[in-house]
């Protein structure tokens, strides 16, 4: 049996973005596991810079995810998760949710990297909202442009640069904070980085929906 699911991006991305996008999902997606993946719209925001992009976001995915006819599962393609419900049931799951609740089950103190302040607030928000904030120890922001969210490189000596104030603050596993990045998971000796969006397709196709 085939998990299929449908997935929108957070903010509005040009053909060449939707192209590299739905290019790392079918390299992450595990066999029995199927994504389809669809730009937003113009509609929606170009990017999270501030919290009225983040709230837009949210409005924006929440009316754009489907009812759910014909697709097992509807994930935002975003680690805030937006249109995703905070109380489990339903299609409707979401990487940061499926990510953390694993990452508490295995018994990690849950740091995280984001890109600006803005995303770092929300994902702090989030995480609190489901319940998680006991096993969560603070986001590292980045301060990186919406451009070197397709730069690997630039983004992962981002990253470098902070797992060793989240180390110090008792995180065992940090969250790369962006659902279309490359992280490299090797980065430190001591904590474990985390491609959230592969661990959510890998969870899904394991029969994990929470």
């Amino acid at each position: 049996m085939t998990v299929r699911v449908y997935a929108v991006t957070p903010i509005h991305v040009d053909a060449d973005e939707l192209a590299r996008r739905r290019a790392r999902y079918a390299g992450l997606s595990p066999a029995g596991l199927t994504l389809h993946l669809d730009d937003i719209g113009p509609a929606a925001p170009r990017q999270l810079a501030n919290a009225a992009d983040v709230a837009a976001s949210e409005r924006a995915v929440d009316a754009a995810l489907p009812a759910g006819e014909g697709w097992d599962f509807l994930l935002p393609d975003c680690v805030l998760d937006p249109g995703v419900p905070e109380v489990p049931g339903g299609r409707r799951t979401g990487i940061l949710k499926l990510t953390t609740a694993h990452l508490m089950a295995t018994g990690h103190r849950i740091g995280a990297v984001t890109r600006n302040a803005a995303i770092a607030d929300e994902l702090r928000r989030k995480t609190t909202a489901y319940g998680f904030g006991a096993a969560f120890t603070g986001v590292a922001v980045l301060d990186l442009s919406l451009a070197d969210i397709a730069d690997a490189g630039t983004w992962n000596q981002a990253v470098a640069g902070a797992l060793d104030r989240l180390a110090a603050g008792g995180a065992t596993a940090v969250i790369n904070g962006c659902s279309a990045v490359d992280v490299d998971m090797a980065l430190h000796p001591d904590i474990a980085v985390i491609d959230p969006t592969a661990t959510a397709l890998r969870l899904l196709a394991a029969g994990v929906s929470r």
